[in-house]
């Protein structure tokens, strides 16, 4: 089987944290993105550098800042977007759309996988 490399956006979330561990599992070239809106939250920063520790890169990268976004989409061949529901439904989309957006630019991702956890239309 060809390995791939993905890219989990949401990687510390309830569902993200494990597709991240399925991956790494698979032997794919897995990259985790590492928003810098994560600040001091200790359990997450915890559990990214745990996740560097076996093998999986990461990528610093806001959703607000599509160049970065697309630098960091450009990387991969697969998005897995895992990103968590706690947002409000509208601000949600909005993220979801900037990912997209991301995607179409960097013109070389050839799988997108989005969690049904996020489906809320």
């Amino acid at each position: 089987m060809e390995k791939s490399r993905v890219l989990v956006v949401g990687g510390t979330g309830y569902i993200g944290r494990r597709i991240v561990k399925a991956s790494l599992a698979q032997v794919h070239e897995t990259y985790v993105l590492m928003r810098p809106e994560i600040g001091l939250d200790i359990d997450k920063l915890q559990m990214l550098l745990s996740f560097k520790a076996q093998g999986a890169r990461l990528l610093e990268a806001s959703l607000d800042d599509h160049r970065g976004l697309v630098a960091a989409v450009k990387q991969v061949d697969v998005v897995v977007s895992a990103m968590s529901g706690v947002h409000f439904r509208s601000h949600n989309l909005h993220l979801q759309l900037k990912l997209v957006e991301a995607i179409k630019e960097a013109g070389n991702v050839k799988s997108i996988l989005k969690s049904l956890k996020m489906t809320y239309i």
